[in-house]
């Protein structure tokens, strides 16, 4: 079972999105497959099958993200010791190969690896969880070990 929290900007964007899906997305579809079934045979009507998939997966969208969005707990409150890795933190890594690392640790909704927001669930961030600056983190993935060092962490927002 993944871990319930969840960022407000993670919780925002899935709220925006349950919103759209249903107050615009959802009536024009249903729009579109009433004119396309008033046109006759709904059988070979290709407006009115593809219409109908879409209302179903917007349908299974939206529960989806109201189950989500009921069992998350939205951490909106910085951690008692901001100098140690926890959930939310923007963090700099490097490793003896001088790779740099930056990333995010959010929750398993919000995962993006386009933005470097990675799961705190995922093995990384499991490795880093409590760390500080200066500190190494072995992170065991089925690739293999690696070494990386927390060169900097925030909570305010990404790093240099």
């Amino acid at each position: 079972m993944p871990a319930p929290y969840i960022t407000p900007e993670g919780h925002q964007a899935m709220q925006d999105e349950l919103d759209f899906l249903w107050r615009d997305e959802r009536p024009r579809i249903t729009q579109s497959v009433h004119e396309a079934a008033l046109q006759g045979d709904r059988s070979e009507n290709a407006e009115y099958i593809y219409g109908k998939k879409r209302l179903r997966e917007i349908d299974r969208r939206v529960r989806f993200l109201r189950k989500r969005l009921a069992a998350h707990k939205v951490v909106d409150q910085l951690p008692d010791d901001t100098s140690r890795i926890f959930f939310g933190a923007w963090v700099r890594l490097s490793n003896e190969q001088d790779e740099i690392m930056h990333l995010r640790i959010v929750g398993s909704d919000e995962f993006r690896p386009d933005k470097n927001y990675i799961s705190i669930d995922s093995p990384m961030a499991k490795a880093l969880l409590g760390k500080q600056v200066d500190d190494e983190a072995l992170v065991r993935t089925p690739t293999g070990a690696k070494l990386w060092f927390v060169e900097q962490i925030s909570y305010h927002g990404p790093l240099d």
